[in-house]
């Protein structure tokens, strides 16, 4: 075991402080990074306010971390030391069920082991990116190019790997018109996406002054969604919406945009269940259908075909000890587009 730095939560109404966890000795497959960046989520105050429920403390939050390797087991055949390496949003699962062994362990019918808040097949909590260091199995290890810019590169570990599947799931691409709801942390990726795919991509937001942003990300058309006409003369006509809105909202409204056979997939968590009526897909043979986050498999292909296609996050660094502000800013929507920790401020 070897004592790391760390930022936790000790309980869900304290803040996010400085702490100390152990790692575990490097095992034969496993791979040992030195943290360099870790991206914020909004799920990470979910859950280190315990907003879902079910939570562990103390909670060391982070499931978008990219780092240096330092150590590799005797068994690690895919990683060298000295390499770059990314950590998405699990690091374990069952690997025999019928969705690990197709390369979707996300929705491992045992349940992933999550980055953070999970825990290990031994029974013991699993600690986050907000750390500076994390030994896993390199099985759920990524390869990350040193083209890109470190820090916009640690987002593409959740907010990247959540758009882009559902995008590559439905087959998005040329020929299609596709709206994106929301442009936070999340929706800027999917215009990013989207964009590079082919489609034609509207962004649809309740505020006015996201336009120059999404046109500036890519975006070919942008709507106000708070305007009766504007959204009257929507309907009918987007063959695919991706919906990344975590604020309460009415799927109905949006349902209504969707032309014949269109799909909307919700990405987005609001915390209140949303009543869908019947007619609402029915009438156009409508589909709502949800997505989370990628396989191993996919999460790798997104990030060669970030390095391919020079896509990263916006993001804003800060300081471990800005954590609990960016936290409130977040809540307020005040970050273009996504928080990344630099930890070399843990050390």
């Amino acid at each position: 075991m070897s004592s790391v730095n760390a930022y936790a939560a000790q309980s869900a109404t304290s803040p996010i402080a400085p702490f100390n966890i152990e790692r575990r000795e490097v095992g034969p497959h496993d791979v040992q990074i030195e943290i360099l960046y870790c991206g914020v989520c909004h799920s990470d105050i979910h859950q280190a306010r315990n907003e879902w429920g079910g939570s562990i403390f103390p909670m060391v939050p982070g499931h978008e971390i990219v780092g240096r390797i330092t150590k590799i087991g005797a068994h690690v055949k895919n990683f060298k030391i000295g390499e770059l390496a990314g950590i998405g949003c699990f690091v374990d699962s069952c690997r025999t069920c019928p969705s690990c062994l197709a390369n979707e362990e996300q929705y491992c019918e045992t349940g992933m082991v999550g980055t953070y808040n999970g825990l290990d097949k031994e029974g013991k909590p699993t600690y986050g990116g907000y750390s500076t260091q994390i030994v896993v199995d390199e099985k759920y290890t990524l390869h990350v190019s040193e083209k890109l810019p470190l820090k916009g590169v640690a987002p593409l570990l959740c907010a990247g790997i959540t758009t882009y599947s559902p995008l590559r799931h439905w087959k998005i691409g040329k020929g299609h018109k596709v709206a994106v709801m929301g442009l936070g942390g999340l929706g800027h990726m999917a215009v990013k996406f989207a964009v590079s795919f082919g489609a034609d991509v509207t962004v649809l937001s309740t505020s006015k002054s996201k336009e120059k942003d999404a046109l500036r990300l890519g975006a070919h058309h942008f709507a106000v969604t708070s305007d009766p006409e504007t959204m009257k003369g929507l309907q009918g006509h987007f063959d695919f919406i991706l919906n990344t809105v975590s604020a309460q909202h009415d799927y109905n409204q949006y349902l209504q945009l969707l032309t014949l056979n269109g799909t909307m997939v919700v990405v987005g968590v609001p915390p209140q269940p949303s009543v869908v009526a019947a007619f609402s897909l029915i009438g156009k043979r409508r589909s709502l259908a949800g997505s989370l986050i990628g396989g191993i498999k996919e999460t790798q292909e997104m990030l060669d075909y970030c390095a391919e296609h020079n896509i990263v996050s916006d993001v804003e660094v800060i300081a471990a000890s800005e954590v609990n502000a960016a936290y409130e800013r977040m809540i307020k929507g005040d970050v273009r587009y996504r928080f990344v920790i630099d930890i070399a401020s843990m050390k």
